[in-house]
């Protein structure tokens, strides 16, 4: 199974292309006016998606805080 793996592995730096990195490549500076394709991808095109993992990053920080603070002087 190991050589049938490394047999059918695409070579490194070479990913196939697909339709969709075509699609983001010809209208993504046309439809979000962004230079920068990479950009126009995390914050236009899956903005939402985005926002939600951000999210997610600020609530599991703020428990972390709220779990490890420091106590007030009444024991709270």
């Amino acid at each position: 199974m190991l050589l049938a793996a490394v047999l059918f592995v695409h070579p490194l730096g070479k990913p196939p292309r697909t339709e969709m990195d075509d699609y983001f490549i010809l209208n993504g500076q046309a439809q979000t006016g962004c230079n920068n394709i990479v950009t126009s991808v995390v914050f236009d095109y899956r903005g939402m998606d985005t926002f939600g993992e951000a999210t997610i990053l600020f609530a599991a920080v703020a428990g972390i805080f709220m779990v490890l603070g420091e106590k007030n002087e009444k024991g709270q």
